[in-house]
């Protein structure tokens, strides 16, 4: 391929099977797939490594430098001098909201922070061990079934062509979340579900839903509240993160948002997503103290320990996040006290900034790396980390929901793949097919004499309660 110095910016793509060439323009770095269908050539991108599947202007990164934007505004000034819901205003509809749309916005998402009392007996009815992130996408899945005027399945996805549709399910999916995500928390330690506290902040009342015992006036400490409010800006939006891209593609079937959340969720639920965190505090809970970080490295290096919280699949710098995550530690600390694990973290991340073998392969601190040490931190158990981040990450999918709603370019989403299995071959009879064949690891085939037994004692233990 070759680059015209032309204005208008060319590929040229030349075919050296036939000598065909073509002239493609280049858009923001990018070229359309289509352009090497004439050549019948298709890209294999696994992983989506180098594939942009939509236009979007929420959120911007330049992982060379380091940078992100929500809607051109850099994250360290949304951290510093924003509030979670004015962030998750200016993700969804573009821009800072002025002191008086953002009073009607926040009364708008805190009056509908109430779930009903049918999702509340369905929560109780987990195991008093459910692990919190499937207490959350179940839930979620099944708001739907409590608003079906907001199902398209049953009215259509033109009821999404509506303003005052759109914004209703975004009211109740920021309000309602944060409860359900209570009632889990709750769920797990056994104690009853708070009622949200609508004259509080967004993270005040979760806080408060979390921790309330029974002081008829409790409120949340503020530095914690603020410290709260940081971390679900710093992960409100990542640009086509694995859940947001879950996201858009179920999205894309016209489904309603209810659903496409949970799908969403449940990607975040994944360890290589949204349990990163956990798996970075774990690492450093398992080296313990900074003598024993030397021989840590040693084993990063010779491959047989890996580097939780460094590295990142867009950033090739310092990720910004991670620098204001540091700062929030701090915060969290001196109301909390300190945890001797922060002296690990800080040795881990001397090393890898003046270490060669880590500078080359530039693996820097994620904002996973300090973010376990703030959740820790404020009490929250490991296992709750991906209900955090649903939380926060819930205001960046609203805002792709909304952007793909007027998107005219988006048709379901529908990658190809590259088969790679047998030719074309011959069904073969039964009696004709070979017991050679290994059988598949996973599938064991009882002996007639096992069923036999099971049949037995089945009968016996019946007739033993009889």
């Amino acid at each position: 391929m070759n680059m015209s110095t032309t204005e208008k910016q060319i590929v040229v793509i030349r075919d050296n099977r036939n000598g065909e060439e073509t002239e493609v323009e280049v858009h923001n770095g990018a070229i359309k797939s289509s352009a090497l269908r004439q050549f019948g050539l298709r890209v294999y991108d696994n992983g989506y490594l180098n594939t942009a599947v939509c236009k979007s202007q929420i959120c911007y990164i330049d992982g060379e430098k380091g940078i992100l934007r929500y809607r051109g505004i850099p994250i360290e000034d949304l951290a510093e001098k924003s509030t979670f819901l004015e962030v998750s205003y200016l993700l969804i509809y573009g821009d800072l909201p002025s002191p008086d749309v953002l009073s009607k916005w926040q009364h708008k998402v805190m009056r509908h922070t109430y779930i009903h009392e049918n999702l509340i007996d369905y929560l109780r009815s987990f195991r008093y061990d459910a692990h919190p992130m499937g207490m959350l996408v179940s839930a979620i899945a099944a708001l739907e079934t409590f608003h079906p005027e907001a199902s398209t399945d049953l009215h259509g996805d033109h009821i999404y062509t509506a303003d005052a549709m759109v914004n209703k399910q975004i009211f109740r999916l920021l309000g309602k979340m944060p409860t359900i995500a209570a009632c889990a928390y709750r769920h797990r330690i056994g104690r009853p579900y708070n009622y949200p506290s609508n004259d509080m902040g967004y993270s005040e009342n979760f806080l408060y839903m979390l921790d309330r015992l029974s002081e008829p006036n409790y409120r949340p400490n503020p530095k914690l509240v603020r410290a709260l409010d940081i971390c679900l800006i710093l992960h409100a939006d990542h640009e086509l993160n694995c859940s947001t891209s879950a996201f858009r593609q179920i999205a894309s079937t016209g489904i309603d948002p209810y659903i496409c959340v949970a799908g969403a969720a449940s990607a975040l639920y994944g360890p290589s997503h949204g349990g990163a965190n956990e798996a970075a505090l774990r690492m450093l809970q398992e080296i313990g103290t900074v003598d024993k970080v030397p021989a840590f490295i040693e084993q990063v290096k010779q491959k047989k320990r890996k580097l939780m919280g460094f590295g990142h699949r867009v950033y090739r710098s310092y990720d910004p996040r991670a620098r204001i995550m540091r700062k929030v530690v701090d915060m969290v600390f001196e109301v909390m006290g300190t945890n001797p694990l922060l002296e690990v973290a800080l040795e881990l991340e001397r090393i890898a900034l003046s270490d060669d073998y880590f500078i080359k392969r530039k693996l820097y601190p994620n904002t996973d790396f300090f973010a376990g040490l703030v959740y820790a931190g404020m009490g929250f158990p490991t296992d709750f980390f991906p209900v955090l981040f649903a939380i926060a990450r819930n205001a960046g999918w609203l805002a792709h929901w909304r952007e793909q709603l007027v998107d005219s370019e988006i048709k379901i989403f529908r990658p190809q793949q590259m088969y790679d299995g047998p030719a074309p071959r011959e069904w073969v009879p039964m009696a004709q097919r070979s017991t050679e064949n290994e059988t598949p690891r996973g599938i064991s085939l009882p002996s007639q004499e096992n069923v036999r037994k099971k049949h037995l004692g089945r009968h016996s233990h019946r007739a033993s309660i009889a």
